[in-house]
């Protein structure tokens, strides 16, 4: 994309929490104008991009308009107006990832009668309209327990979500439009992270462990390279692989498994943005994937995904029992230790289980850096303060 080089390209991205913020600070390096909508006037992103415009990502107004300021669009997050989108391309706006590919991935629906209708392996369901009917089917013999739960639509870090093992857990059914899963007996939880640029060229991120915060269901420890067995590395390389070429995705594309007790994999969601299984890549990766995302949607030559040295990160979630203005213990102590790397994201009210920064520890050694991390993950605690008492 040539106009890279005049320093004049206005990229617009919708939202501006904590992805949106470090997708702009690589831009920054290439003299990117960045434009971002938002609804926080506070949110991550607004002290870091060129030009903060306060608006709603899910309101068609204001996303046809932003779309409208600048040259090129392109998003951090996934509930976003598509039909103005969708105007915005047939205007001539370039846009990417495909506002029809962030149609499909909205919707776990259709999401999930691609990955069918492409032999992509995924865990069996059906989809039902309404908590009623969900009640009626297991009446009825048409489905039976253990099952999953998924909001069709809306749903993102844990919540949409209910696992029902039995007619106890039908106070947990969500009404809506849903997608009923079998339940996978899970041994282990991966994601990979994969660009694919106009061209076609293709690379993939190693895939990572995920650990995840049973509570919340968010991840709280992410390791890298994953502990899994070649084949299933390379397995894994294959499916994301083929998903992005099926979808003709230009950007990042970062897709999670699950691995049954036999070693099989399970395309569990997809996500075509910049994603939290890929902040360590940031450190630990030749090419971070915001970088990446940034070369894939200008059409540039994809970087390195080549591993620099063994990662592993945690998320710095708000404590249960603290909301209000943020306030951080442990920090001193953590950066005192070797390969502790501390991204705050800046928001300032915390609250349960929110996502208020990341930490990656770096080593040569992946156990002494799970060691690091295991040991930073109980000193750093993300509570609230209030006229600069603790709350």
């Amino acid at each position: 994309m040539e106009r890279l080089v005049t320093s004049n390209l206005k990229l617009g991205i919708i939202a501006g929490g904590q992805l949106g913020k470090m997708l702009i600070q690589d831009a920054s390096k290439w003299d990117i104008i960045t434009y971002v909508m938002d609804m926080d006037e506070q949110c991550p992103s607004r002290n870091v991009a060129s030009v903060f415009v306060k608006g709603n990502p899910q309101n068609f107004d204001d996303v046809y308009n932003f779309g409208k300021k600048v040259d090129f669009l392109t998003f951090e997050l996934e509930n976003i107006n598509v039909d103005a989108l969708l105007k915005l391309k047939s205007e001539g706006l370039q846009i990417a990832p495909d506002p029809e590919i962030l149609n499909l991935i909205q919707d776990k629906g259709l999401q999930k009668e691609f990955y069918k209708k492409y032999n992509i392996p995924t865990s069996p369901f059906i989809l039902l309209q309404s908590k009623d009917e969900i009640i009626n089917a297991v009446l009825n013999g048409d489905l039976k327990f253990p099952f999953v739960q998924k909001l069709r639509k809306g749903g993102y870090d844990g919540r949409g979500v209910s696992i029902i093992n039995n007619e106890i857990d039908f106070n947990e059914l969500l009404d809506g439009p849903s997608v009923i899963e079998k339940k996978i007996n899970i041994s282990k939880e991966i994601a990979i992270i994969i660009a694919r640029n106009k061209n076609g060229e293709i690379k993939c991120f190693p895939p990572v462990d995920m650990i995840f915060e049973p509570k919340a269901n968010l991840v709280k420890m992410l390791v890298c390279p994953s502990n899994i067995s070649k084949e299933q590395s390379s397995k894994a390389e294959q499916i994301a692989s083929y998903i992005a070429e099926c979808l003709k995705i230009e950007g990042l594309l970062a897709v999670e498994f699950f691995i049954d007790n036999n070693g099989e994999l399970f395309v569990n969601e997809s996500a075509p943005r910049p994603h939290n299984s890929g902040h360590h890549t940031i450190e630990s990766i030749v090419t971070s994937q915001f970088e990446q995302h940034l070369r894939a949607i200008l059409n540039l030559p994809l970087g390195s995904t080549k591993l620099k040295l063994p990662a592993v990160m945690i998320n710095l979630l708000g404590e249960e029992g603290f909301s209000g203005n943020v306030f951080y213990e442990g920090l001193t102590e953590s950066m005192s230790i070797e390969g502790v790397k501390i991204h705050l994201y800046g928001k300032k009210i915390t609250k349960p289980f929110r996502k208020m920064g990341h930490v990656t520890v770096i080593d040569n050694d992946i156990n002494e850096a799970i060691k690091k991390a295991e040991y930073v993950q109980s000193v750093i605690k993300v509570k609230s303060w209030k006229q600069n008492t603790l709350v």
